[in-house]
Protein backbone atom coordinates (compact mmCIF):
# COMPACT_ATOMS: atom_id res chain seq x y z
CA UNK A 1 0.00 0.00 0.00
CA UNK A 2 1.60 3.03 -0.57
CA UNK A 3 2.14 5.35 2.50
CA UNK A 4 0.55 8.52 3.14
CA UNK A 5 2.22 11.91 2.98
CA UNK A 6 3.07 13.30 6.13
CA UNK A 7 1.28 15.95 7.77
CA UNK A 8 2.09 19.74 7.16
CA UNK A 9 2.97 21.35 10.80
CA UNK A 10 1.11 23.88 12.79
CA UNK A 11 1.96 26.74 13.83
CA UNK A 12 0.56 28.48 16.99
CA UNK A 13 1.65 32.27 17.94
CA UNK A 14 1.42 33.55 21.56
CA UNK A 15 4.21 36.19 22.15
CA UNK A 16 2.33 37.61 25.10
CA UNK A 17 2.40 37.12 28.49
CA UNK A 18 3.21 34.09 30.63
CA UNK A 19 -1.18 33.59 31.79
CA UNK A 20 -1.46 34.22 27.72
CA UNK A 21 0.79 31.13 26.49
CA UNK A 22 -0.59 28.87 29.60
CA UNK A 23 -3.47 29.50 27.92
CA UNK A 24 -2.91 28.96 24.64
CA UNK A 25 -2.27 25.31 25.96
CA UNK A 26 -5.37 24.37 25.65
CA UNK A 27 -5.01 24.32 22.02
CA UNK A 28 -2.09 22.26 21.55
CA UNK A 29 -4.94 19.73 24.37
CA UNK A 30 -7.54 20.13 21.29
CA UNK A 31 -5.57 19.70 18.20
CA UNK A 32 -3.48 16.24 20.13
CA UNK A 33 -7.35 14.71 20.68
CA UNK A 34 -8.35 15.65 16.33
CA UNK A 35 -5.40 15.44 15.26
CA UNK A 36 -2.61 13.36 17.13
CA UNK A 37 -0.24 13.06 14.36
CA UNK A 38 0.10 16.51 13.54
CA UNK A 39 3.44 18.12 14.55
CA UNK A 40 2.85 21.59 16.28
CA UNK A 41 4.91 24.63 16.78
CA UNK A 42 4.57 27.27 18.93
CA UNK A 43 6.12 30.67 18.56
CA UNK A 44 6.53 32.33 22.50
CA UNK A 45 8.77 35.60 23.59
CA UNK A 46 12.20 34.86 24.87
CA UNK A 47 11.37 33.85 29.02
CA UNK A 48 8.36 31.98 28.06
CA UNK A 49 9.46 28.90 26.37
CA UNK A 50 10.40 27.38 29.85
CA UNK A 51 6.68 26.82 30.17
CA UNK A 52 6.93 24.21 27.39
CA UNK A 53 9.51 22.62 28.20
CA UNK A 54 9.39 18.96 27.63
CA UNK A 55 5.51 19.58 26.74
CA UNK A 56 4.62 15.72 24.90
CA UNK A 57 2.45 17.78 22.88
CA UNK A 58 4.98 20.27 21.06
CA UNK A 59 7.58 19.70 18.48
CA UNK A 60 9.45 22.89 18.51
CA UNK A 61 9.48 26.39 20.26
CA UNK A 62 10.39 29.10 18.07
CA UNK A 63 12.03 32.03 20.42
CA UNK A 64 11.26 35.84 19.37
CA UNK A 65 13.60 38.00 21.47
CA UNK A 66 12.12 41.35 21.59
CA UNK A 67 14.80 42.82 23.01
CA UNK A 68 17.67 41.85 20.81
CA UNK A 69 16.38 43.94 17.66
CA UNK A 70 12.90 43.59 17.81
CA UNK A 71 12.55 44.25 13.68
CA UNK A 72 15.73 42.30 12.51
CA UNK A 73 14.64 39.40 14.72
CA UNK A 74 10.71 39.64 13.44
CA UNK A 75 12.71 39.15 10.12
CA UNK A 76 14.29 36.14 10.78
CA UNK A 77 11.78 34.67 12.38
CA UNK A 78 9.64 35.13 9.09
CA UNK A 79 12.02 33.27 7.24
CA UNK A 80 12.31 30.31 9.05
CA UNK A 81 8.55 30.73 9.10
CA UNK A 82 8.42 30.42 5.63
CA UNK A 83 11.30 27.66 5.42
CA UNK A 84 9.18 25.34 7.57
CA UNK A 85 6.49 25.01 5.50
CA UNK A 86 2.91 25.30 7.83
CA UNK A 87 0.02 23.98 6.68
CA UNK A 88 -1.31 26.49 9.27
CA UNK A 89 -0.88 29.10 11.10
CA UNK A 90 -2.91 30.06 14.38
CA UNK A 91 -2.63 33.45 15.77
CA UNK A 92 -3.94 34.48 18.91
CA UNK A 93 -2.67 37.88 19.19
CA UNK A 94 -4.03 40.76 17.74
CA UNK A 95 -0.86 42.96 16.83
CA UNK A 96 0.51 44.08 13.42
CA UNK A 97 3.76 41.55 14.23
CA UNK A 98 2.23 38.84 14.91
CA UNK A 99 -0.15 39.30 12.00
CA UNK A 100 3.36 40.25 9.55
CA UNK A 101 3.93 36.93 10.51
CA UNK A 102 0.62 35.02 9.76
CA UNK A 103 0.13 37.26 6.73
CA UNK A 104 3.29 36.50 5.31
CA UNK A 105 4.27 32.47 6.38
CA UNK A 106 3.24 31.36 2.98
CA UNK A 107 0.77 28.85 4.98
CA UNK A 108 -2.16 27.76 2.91
CA UNK A 109 -4.56 28.52 5.76
CA UNK A 110 -3.70 31.70 8.08
CA UNK A 111 -6.48 32.18 10.77
CA UNK A 112 -6.65 35.32 13.44
CA UNK A 113 -8.77 37.15 15.29
CA UNK A 114 -10.48 39.84 12.92
CA UNK A 115 -8.98 42.65 15.30
CA UNK A 116 -5.55 42.46 14.19
CA UNK A 117 -4.78 45.11 11.73
CA UNK A 118 -3.38 42.56 9.05
CA UNK A 119 -6.42 40.66 9.25
CA UNK A 120 -7.48 40.90 5.58
CA UNK A 121 -4.28 38.88 5.18
CA UNK A 122 -5.76 35.59 6.68
CA UNK A 123 -7.79 32.96 5.15
CA UNK A 124 -10.28 32.90 7.93
CA UNK A 125 -10.94 36.08 10.61
CA UNK A 126 -12.68 35.08 13.74
CA UNK A 127 -14.78 37.62 15.66
CA UNK A 128 -13.42 38.69 19.12
CA UNK A 129 -15.00 40.02 21.91
CA UNK A 130 -16.34 39.48 25.12
CA UNK A 131 -19.73 37.64 26.43
CA UNK A 132 -21.56 36.19 29.30
CA UNK A 133 -19.67 33.35 30.39
CA UNK A 134 -16.89 33.06 27.62
CA UNK A 135 -13.56 32.77 28.97
CA UNK A 136 -10.43 33.15 27.04
CA UNK A 137 -9.72 29.74 25.87
CA UNK A 138 -13.05 29.26 24.25
CA UNK A 139 -12.08 32.38 22.52
CA UNK A 140 -8.96 30.80 21.19
CA UNK A 141 -10.78 27.56 20.76
CA UNK A 142 -12.85 29.47 17.89
CA UNK A 143 -9.44 29.52 16.10
CA UNK A 144 -9.47 25.81 15.51
CA UNK A 145 -13.29 25.02 15.37
CA UNK A 146 -15.65 27.85 14.66
CA UNK A 147 -18.16 26.99 17.20
CA UNK A 148 -16.29 24.49 19.88
CA UNK A 149 -18.28 21.08 20.98
CA UNK A 150 -18.59 19.88 23.91
CA UNK A 151 -17.14 20.75 27.23
CA UNK A 152 -13.70 23.54 27.48
CA UNK A 153 -10.62 21.69 27.16
CA UNK A 154 -8.33 23.64 29.70
CA UNK A 155 -4.82 24.65 29.53
CA UNK A 156 -2.97 22.23 30.46
CA UNK A 157 0.94 22.25 31.51
CA UNK A 158 3.55 19.28 32.07
CA UNK A 159 6.30 19.49 34.94
CA UNK A 160 9.28 17.85 34.42
CA UNK A 161 10.76 15.14 36.86
CA UNK A 162 13.06 18.10 37.86
CA UNK A 163 10.38 20.28 38.59
CA UNK A 164 8.45 17.26 40.53
CA UNK A 165 11.49 17.07 42.93
CA UNK A 166 12.19 20.45 43.30
CA UNK A 167 8.64 20.84 44.32
CA UNK A 168 8.72 18.08 46.34
CA UNK A 169 11.68 19.33 48.09
CA UNK A 170 10.17 22.69 48.46
CA UNK A 171 7.21 20.70 50.59
CA UNK A 172 9.18 19.23 52.85
CA UNK A 173 9.49 22.55 54.42
CA UNK A 174 5.73 21.76 55.94
CA UNK A 175 7.36 18.96 57.40
CA UNK A 176 4.34 16.73 55.45
CA UNK A 177 1.78 19.12 57.22
CA UNK A 178 -0.83 20.62 55.18
CA UNK A 179 0.36 24.36 53.18
CA UNK A 180 -1.23 27.13 51.28
CA UNK A 181 0.40 28.96 48.61
CA UNK A 182 0.04 32.72 47.41
CA UNK A 183 1.09 34.14 45.00
CA UNK A 184 0.98 37.79 45.70
CA UNK A 185 2.13 40.31 42.82
CA UNK A 186 0.94 41.27 39.37
CA UNK A 187 2.87 43.37 36.89
CA UNK A 188 -0.31 45.55 37.54
CA UNK A 189 -0.77 47.53 40.72
CA UNK A 190 -4.52 47.53 39.93
CA UNK A 191 -4.59 43.76 39.73
CA UNK A 192 -2.23 43.04 42.85
CA UNK A 193 -4.21 42.36 46.28
CA UNK A 194 -2.69 45.15 48.39
CA UNK A 195 0.02 44.11 50.86
CA UNK A 196 -1.65 44.97 53.91
CA UNK A 197 -4.58 43.03 53.29
CA UNK A 198 -2.42 39.68 52.55
CA UNK A 199 -0.91 40.27 55.71
CA UNK A 200 -4.74 40.37 57.69
CA UNK A 201 -4.77 36.98 55.43
CA UNK A 202 -1.44 35.79 56.87
CA UNK A 203 -2.60 36.81 60.67
CA UNK A 204 -5.83 34.86 59.99
CA UNK A 205 -4.94 31.64 58.60
CA UNK A 206 -5.17 28.71 60.83
CA UNK A 207 -1.64 28.26 62.65
CA UNK A 208 -1.54 24.74 61.41
CA UNK A 209 -0.93 25.88 57.52
CA UNK A 210 2.63 26.60 56.26
CA UNK A 211 2.41 29.30 53.81
CA UNK A 212 4.67 29.38 50.54
CA UNK A 213 4.73 32.79 48.96
CA UNK A 214 5.31 32.25 45.21
CA UNK A 215 6.64 34.20 42.36
CA UNK A 216 9.32 34.57 39.89
CA UNK A 217 12.87 36.73 40.66
CA UNK A 218 11.22 40.44 39.98
CA UNK A 219 8.57 39.44 42.93
CA UNK A 220 10.96 38.74 45.67
CA UNK A 221 11.38 42.26 47.25
CA UNK A 222 7.94 42.42 47.43
CA UNK A 223 7.33 38.74 48.94
CA UNK A 224 10.45 39.21 51.39
CA UNK A 225 8.47 42.66 52.24
CA UNK A 226 5.02 40.92 52.95
CA UNK A 227 7.16 38.27 55.14
CA UNK A 228 8.93 40.78 57.26
CA UNK A 229 5.57 43.15 57.90
CA UNK A 230 3.51 39.73 58.98
CA UNK A 231 5.89 38.08 61.06
CA UNK A 232 4.06 34.77 61.33
CA UNK A 233 5.54 31.56 61.63
CA UNK A 234 5.24 29.19 59.22
CA UNK A 235 5.83 31.65 56.25
CA UNK A 236 8.66 30.76 53.68
CA UNK A 237 9.41 32.71 50.87
CA UNK A 238 10.31 30.73 47.56
CA UNK A 239 10.20 33.91 45.10
CA UNK A 240 12.46 33.55 42.74
CA UNK A 241 13.83 29.53 43.68
CA UNK A 242 11.57 27.72 41.48
CA UNK A 243 10.75 27.79 38.13
CA UNK A 244 7.29 28.15 36.41
CA UNK A 245 6.84 24.49 36.08
CA UNK A 246 7.41 23.50 39.67
CA UNK A 247 5.71 26.06 41.30
CA UNK A 248 2.78 24.86 39.35
CA UNK A 249 3.92 21.33 40.42
CA UNK A 250 3.64 22.69 44.01
CA UNK A 251 0.70 24.77 44.04
CA UNK A 252 -1.17 21.32 42.86
CA UNK A 253 -0.55 19.98 46.53
CA UNK A 254 -1.56 22.64 48.33
CA UNK A 255 -5.24 23.29 50.01
CA UNK A 256 -5.16 26.11 48.28
CA UNK A 257 -3.57 28.55 46.51
CA UNK A 258 -4.39 32.80 46.42
CA UNK A 259 -3.85 34.45 43.40
CA UNK A 260 -4.43 37.73 41.47
CA UNK A 261 -6.31 37.98 38.03
CA UNK A 262 -2.91 37.28 36.93
CA UNK A 263 -0.34 34.43 35.34
CA UNK A 264 0.11 32.13 38.79
CA UNK A 265 -4.14 32.05 38.63
CA UNK A 266 -3.46 30.40 35.06
CA UNK A 267 -0.55 28.26 35.92
CA UNK A 268 -2.86 26.50 38.86
CA UNK A 269 -5.22 26.27 36.20
CA UNK A 270 -3.43 24.01 33.78
CA UNK A 271 -2.11 21.89 36.54
CA UNK A 272 -6.54 21.86 38.09
CA UNK A 273 -4.74 23.32 41.54
CA UNK A 274 -7.80 24.53 43.70
CA UNK A 275 -7.45 28.18 43.47
CA UNK A 276 -8.89 31.29 44.79
CA UNK A 277 -8.59 34.33 42.35
CA UNK A 278 -8.32 37.86 43.87
CA UNK A 279 -10.11 40.38 41.19
CA UNK A 280 -9.70 43.96 42.52
CA UNK A 281 -10.14 45.99 39.44
CA UNK A 282 -10.67 43.34 36.75
CA UNK A 283 -13.91 41.53 36.37
CA UNK A 284 -14.01 38.01 35.59
CA UNK A 285 -16.63 39.06 32.73
CA UNK A 286 -13.38 39.41 30.63
CA UNK A 287 -13.09 35.97 30.85
CA UNK A 288 -9.55 35.46 32.34
CA UNK A 289 -11.03 33.33 35.49
CA UNK A 290 -9.51 30.19 37.07
CA UNK A 291 -10.52 27.00 35.54
CA UNK A 292 -9.67 24.40 38.27
CA UNK A 293 -11.90 21.93 39.36
CA UNK A 294 -12.28 23.59 42.82
CA UNK A 295 -11.81 27.30 42.49
CA UNK A 296 -13.30 30.47 44.09
CA UNK A 297 -13.07 34.13 43.51
CA UNK A 298 -13.18 36.99 45.67
CA UNK A 299 -14.00 40.07 44.36
CA UNK A 300 -15.73 43.89 46.22
CA UNK A 301 -19.52 42.78 47.13
CA UNK A 302 -20.67 45.98 45.87
CA UNK A 303 -20.80 47.73 42.60
CA UNK A 304 -18.40 50.41 41.41
CA UNK A 305 -18.94 52.72 38.94
CA UNK A 306 -15.29 52.96 38.39
CA UNK A 307 -15.13 49.10 38.03
CA UNK A 308 -13.58 47.82 35.99
CA UNK A 309 -11.23 50.76 35.00
CA UNK A 310 -9.95 48.85 32.01
CA UNK A 311 -9.11 45.27 30.97
CA UNK A 312 -5.42 45.36 31.84
CA UNK A 313 -4.43 47.45 35.19
CA UNK A 314 -3.01 50.45 35.70
CA UNK A 315 0.49 51.37 37.56
CA UNK A 316 -1.62 53.07 40.15
CA UNK A 317 -6.08 53.37 41.10
CA UNK A 318 -7.31 56.19 38.38
CA UNK A 319 -9.25 57.83 41.38
CA UNK A 320 -6.56 57.37 43.60
CA UNK A 321 -9.12 55.11 46.43
CA UNK A 322 -8.05 51.94 45.29
CA UNK A 323 -11.60 50.79 46.88
CA UNK A 324 -11.86 47.83 44.57
CA UNK A 325 -9.03 46.24 46.36
CA UNK A 326 -9.57 47.51 50.10
CA UNK A 327 -13.15 47.21 50.81
CA UNK A 328 -12.20 42.83 50.40
CA UNK A 329 -12.77 41.68 53.70
CA UNK A 330 -10.54 38.51 54.62
CA UNK A 331 -13.67 36.80 55.83
CA UNK A 332 -14.16 36.32 52.07
CA UNK A 333 -10.86 34.28 51.68
CA UNK A 334 -11.39 32.42 54.67
CA UNK A 335 -14.56 31.42 53.84
CA UNK A 336 -13.25 30.13 50.50
CA UNK A 337 -10.68 28.66 52.56
CA UNK A 338 -13.29 26.28 54.62
CA UNK A 339 -14.99 25.60 51.45
CA UNK A 340 -11.53 24.22 49.93
CA UNK A 341 -10.55 22.44 53.31
CA UNK A 342 -14.06 20.54 52.60
CA UNK A 343 -13.62 19.79 48.58
CA UNK A 344 -10.20 18.31 49.59
CA UNK A 345 -11.97 15.98 52.25
CA UNK A 346 -14.46 15.12 49.65
CA UNK A 347 -12.20 14.20 46.78
CA UNK A 348 -9.66 11.89 49.28
CA UNK A 349 -13.15 9.96 49.61
CA UNK A 350 -14.11 9.24 46.27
Amino acid sequence: MPQSLPTAPILLIQTAFIGDVILATALLERLHQTEPATPVDVLVRRGNEGLLQGHPHVRRVLIWDKKAGKYSGLWRLLQQIRATGYGRVYNLQRFASTGLLTAFSAAPERVGFDKNPLSRAFTRRVPHGFAPGLHEVGRNLALLEPQPEGPLTRPRLYPTPADEAAAAQAARDAAGGPYICIAPTSVWFTKQFPREQWVKLLHALPAHYTVFLLGGPPDTAECEALLQQARRPGVVNLSGQLSLLASAALMRGAVLNFVNDSAPMHLASAVDAPTCAVFCSTVPYFGFGPLSSFSRIVELPEELECRPCGLHGYRNCPLGHFHCAHGIRTSQLLLALAEAEKWAVQAAGR
